[in-house]
């Protein structure tokens, strides 16, 4: 399977290079049972035995490392079906569980495919990687005119349009990574050092095919993009998982791809253009794209196309008052499934933390609430998606066919990839700043004595990373959370030290299986708390929002606008 730096990497990252920010004060959370009470409302806390038999279950060699498509994969959406059934969850699709997903894989043949410049052929792999979104064998276009739009940024909210006047039909645009604010560390700029989601690459390319051009290639730097190219390289090789659109990917240009930055230094130099000052005036409000004059790219796909099926499973519980309205809890039910063999001789992922943990987790909070008493006022929808290993594409499917109007959904939860560890006095918010479920997980912390963490390093836009991403850019208020660093016993270095031994020793590696050893304080403490979060949505009448300057408040209030 394919690996980019989506949502587990990025969760166990911040929690393993929290501890290097500053200390708090804080004191030691209760270690009592909780129970939310707001008047007659009282809900039940998470079953251990039962959480840890769903964990057990799915992380089992049974399951033969829950890839999609896969025999094992199969069995998940089964065994997650009979769960969601025996807890008394109703079908959250009509009369089904599921939520049919189609998949295409597309696998280029670099021996057959080409990218060139002035008919100069970047090497793949060592200067340049590209795929295309087309599902078609042949893809190419021809003496395409090169343009460098900056940061290829649309955005209304902070004033910014790097393609304001300027027609990209047909062309190759050159791209950075990251956005503005980061280059320039000025908090007034996007949402300064912090990484927007126009800083995404996967937006950059969206943004691209709604600009009509034919082929978008990013520029890498090591330090915006947050990884090295060697990622790059090895992410984008192979077979490369993709959604069944509608349209085919006709839609999209031809041609994505990442350059080598060396490579776009040589390039800019043979426009008779200097990179650094290119780039630097793309750093400022008024930037006007800078044709790269005299260069002509060209490319040629040559693909082999292979389809297959999976499913999102969902589960509800109807409101009493509002069935109409949701409280959403998200995570991945899937993993890399079979592969290459570790020194033991064990070929199955079998993804233990990353993650039946998540998928554990969200049916262990279905029954706390149907064990709550009396049931919520507001539906509450259980989500497992499909594919995120692949690149979020289970909850992206979601996010452009909803099982309910974005509208109705009043916030929701992803749970992604929960370290076992015990108990700690923070809580880390990935994407802290972002909403008012913050305002929630406060309170929820709060009467634990706990406090919330930012992640260390905002400037790498973990928030972007995981599913909650797909529902979050259609306007609807989400929150990813993890469980502390700041151990009660052993303070940070011994929480750092545990993040460290999972990402060296077992994080997608065959070796990360479930154990009865695990500690389940802090997993338990996160998953009480979550569930009180979704509680003071489920059982009121609030709408929360995202906080004013948030790139994702304009259309949450058109939403809310409409109704």
């Amino acid at each position: 399977m394919i690996f980019r730096p989506t949502a587990a990497c990025a969760a166990l990252a911040v929690f393993a290079l929290a501890a290097c920010g500053q200390k708090s004060e804080a004191p030691a959370p209760s270690q009592e049972e909780p129970a939310a009470e707001s008047g007659d409302v009282q809900i039940a806390p998470i079953d251990e035995a039962d959480l840890r038999e769903r964990i057990a279950t799915l992380a089992s060699d049974e399951f033969e490392g829950r890839a999609p498509a896969t025999e094992g994969g199969m069995k998940t959406r089964e065994y997650l079906i009979s769960e969601m059934k025996e807890i008394g969850l109703e079908p959250g699709n009509g009369d089904s569980y599921e939520q049919e997903v189609p998949l295409v894989e597309l696998t280029v043949d670099p021996e057959a495919s080409s990218l060139s410049i002035n008919g100069e052929t970047l090497e793949y792999g060592p200067e340049a990687m590209y795929w295309t979104k087309r599902v078609k064998e042949d893809v190419s276009f021809e003496d395409s005119d090169v343009v460098f739009v900056g940061y290829g940024v649309v955005a209304p909210e902070y004033g910014w349009n790097d393609y304001e006047g300027l027609d990209v039909e047909g062309k190759t645009v050159i791209i950075l990574v990251n956005d503005p604010g980061y280059a320039t560390e000025d908090p007034e700029l996007f949402n300064g050092r912090a990484m927007t989601y126009y800083g995404r690459w996967t937006y950059k390319y969206e943004e691209a095919a709604r600009q009509g051009a034919a082929a978008a290639l990013v520029v890498h730097q090591t330090a915006p993009a947050a990884y090295g190219w060697g990622v790059v390289e090895g992410s984008w090789a192979g077979p490369q998982l993709d959604l069944e659109r509608p349209d085919g990917g006709a839609g999209r240009v031809a041609l994505e791809g990442w350059i080598q930055e060396q490579t776009a230094r040589d390039l800019f130099a043979e426009a008779g253009l200097d990179f650094d000052e290119a780039a630097a005036s793309a750093h400022e409000s008024g930037f006007e794209a800078i044709p790269m004059e005299g260069l002509k790219a060209s490319g040629t796909l040559k693909n082999t196309i292979r389809r297959s099926n999976s499913a999102n499973v969902a589960g509800v519980i109807p409101g009493t008052e509002h069935p109409e309205e949701y409280v959403l809890y998200m995570g991945h039910w899937d993993h890399n499934g079979v592969g290459a063999p570790d020194e033991n001789g064990d070929n199955i992922w079998n993804g233990a933390v990353d993650n039946a943990t998540g998928a554990a987790g969200i049916l262990s909070i279905a029954e706390a609430f149907m064990n709550s008493t009396p049931k919520p006022k507001r539906s509450i929808m259980f989500l497992a998606v499909t594919a995120e290993e692949s690149g979020l594409l289970g909850s992206a499917y979601f996010g452009e066919d909803p099982l309910v109007p974005y509208s109705e959904i009043v916030g929701g939860i992803n749970i992604d990839a929960l370290l076992p560890s015990p108990a700690a006095k923070d809580i880390i918010v990935i994407g802290y700043g972002a909403s008012e479920l913050e305002d929630l997980l406060k309170k929820a912390a709060d009467k634990r004595g706990m406090y919330l963490r930012p992640d260390a390093e905002p400037e790498k836009g973990y928030f972007y990373r995981s599913d909650h991403i797909s529902l979050a850019k259609k306007g609807v208020p989400m929150l990813y959370a993890d469980s502390g660093v700041d151990l009660v016993e052993g303070g940070e270095e011994a929480g750092r030290a545990l993040a460290e031994d999972y990402v060296t020793n077992r994080y997608h590696k065959p070796s990360d299986e479930y154990s009865e050893d695990w500690n389940f304080e802090g997993i338990l403490n996160t998953f009480n708390i979550l569930t009180e979060v979704g509680a003071d949505m489920a059982y009121t009448d609030i709408w929360p929002n995202w906080y004013e300057g948030n790139e994702f408040r304009a259309l949450r209030d058109a939403q809310m606008a409409t109704e």
